[in-house]
């Protein structure tokens, strides 16, 4: 039971946790009234660390499946 509630809840809060990141990196790049390009900078940079994890899972899950892409 508790296994099944790990499997399932990980993914979720981490999912939330990650559009909760996004929220606040849009919230900063707001209230420092960055612009098109200093938002979207914010997003790059800031984002660069989301991403990666990201990837990670995907590739992690690609080699469990046992192949490639």
């Amino acid at each position: 039971m508790t296994a099944t509630f790990e499997a399932w809840i990980t993914p979720i809060m981490i999912g939330g946790l990650i559009l909760f990141m996004g929220f606040i990196i849009w919230d900063l790049a707001k209230q420092s009234q960055a612009g098109r390009f200093g938002t979207l900078m914010l997003f790059v940079v800031l984002g660069a660390g989301m991403l990666g994890y990201i990837l990670k899972v995907v590739i992690t899950w690609l080699i469990e499946r046992g192949g490639g892409i």
